[in-house]
């Protein structure tokens, strides 16, 4: 075996930092949750969703939350005028639990808009891709696996779809000290992960300086500058359809002025516990925060975007029609354990205080 791959991912990240020295957060986080042998999202093994895991989706909770969506994408179908063929893309897709939920309930209620609809899943992970290729394996024959980096010419008309992608995308954090911005980089002192404050990247200084960012002394803010590239990436797949963003965000006026969020919205989980070290077992535990939903309106802007809505996602699954797929998928349920099964999971995505109180739709669309 080589040093590299019986070197842990810290003692490599150690390596790297003894080596060139002090590294941006947005490398670490890359490598944590990326790294392609024992990143978070990439390593083998481990279960990182339900209740094994250290988080829950809203498409692992309930097939009504693929079922509704599944509704809206008809609607959108219809107004980019029914074409002949057009495509689903799903970023970030995990182990095809929405993909098959979208599939069944087009092919079931929708078969024309099915019999036209080319399914692509872009998901950076060979083992979420290999559950997901043995989950859709009735819909191969319209399903891809394909990065979107890789797609070539736009699709002439499309849907891309993402659910909790952008709260997960490595990132830079800035800190106010003495009425200037400062990026926090991470060091080590040989036994653990430290904070360290250098100047900003010229990258990261030129988004401050475009969204005159100011921040009072010792408060934190994170720039997520790879949500924009994705933004713009996602416009030029297309020249005609609808960029769908779920995640959990606020506008950027409210991340600034929130008390509680004084030192940045940056977390980590493991198994459904928050971690109170961010730095800890890089490749082990979840990072995640809070979407600046004016960054993303603003970048799709930029790229020809109009934004259509934005508003909390139970109530935009209720809109869509949510207790109608329920009440159809209970008449169906095989007993009333399945049929207790679909009430419990839509209560969860319906209710006041549930998950998708918390969470947002962004919808936006280029003509």
């Amino acid at each position: 075996m080589s040093e590299t791959a019986s070197t842990s991912l810290a003692e490599r990240l150690r390596a790297r930092i003894r080596r060139e020295g002090p590294i941006s957060f947005r490398d670490w986080m890359q490598a944590a949750l990326y790294d392609e042998r024992d990143g978070y999202y990439c390593r083998r093994g481990p279960v990182r969703w339900g209740r094994a895991g250290d988080y829950r989706t809203a498409p692992e909770r309930s097939p009504l939350f693929a079922a509704t969506f599944a509704r809206y994408f008809m609607k959108l179908f219809v107004e980019l005028g029914s074409p002949e063929r057009w495509s689903i893309i799903e970023a970030g897709a995990g182990a095809g639990d929405f993909a098959y939920g979208v599939l069944s309930s087009l092919q079931s209620n929708f078969p024309d808009v099915f019999a036209v609809t080319h399914y692509l899943i872009d998901e950076i992970s060979p083992d979420a891709r290999a559950q997901a290729r043995a989950k859709l394996g009735r819909f191969l024959d319209r399903v891809e696996f394909r990065r979107l980096s890789e797609i070539v010419e736009p699709l002439p008309e499309a849907v891309i779809f993402s659910n909790e992608l952008l709260d997960a995308f490595p990132l830079h954090r800035v800190i106010g000290r003495n009425g200037r911005l400062r990026e926090l980089y991470v060091s080590t002192d040989d036994a653990d992960f430290v904070w360290l404050e250098s100047d900003l990247e010229e990258h990261v200084a030129e988004y401050c300086a475009r969204t005159q960012l100011r921040l009072a002394e010792g408060q934190i803010a994170e720039v997520n500058l790879e949500a924009e590239k994705f933004i713009s990436r996602a416009a030029s797949l297309f020249d005609h359809g609808f960029l769908i963003t779920v995640d959990y965000g606020a506008e950027r006026n409210e991340l600034l002025a929130a008390p509680h969020r004084f030192n940045g919205t940056l977390r980590s989980f493991y198994k459904h516990q928050a971690a109170h070290n961010l730095l800890a077992r890089p490749g082990d535990q979840d990072l995640t925060t809070t979407v600046d939903w004016t960054q993303v309106r603003e970048a799709g802007e930029r790229n020809g975007l109009e934004t259509l809505r934005l508003e909390c996602l139970d109530k935009f699954l209720l809109n869509e029609g949510l207790l109608d797929e329920l009440a159809a998928a209970t008449s169906h349920a095989r007993d009333s354990v399945e049929a207790l099964r679909l009430q419990t999971g839509a209560r969860e995505l319906i209710i006041a205080d549930g998950m998708a109180a918390s969470f947002q739709v962004l919808v936006q669309k280029k003509n």
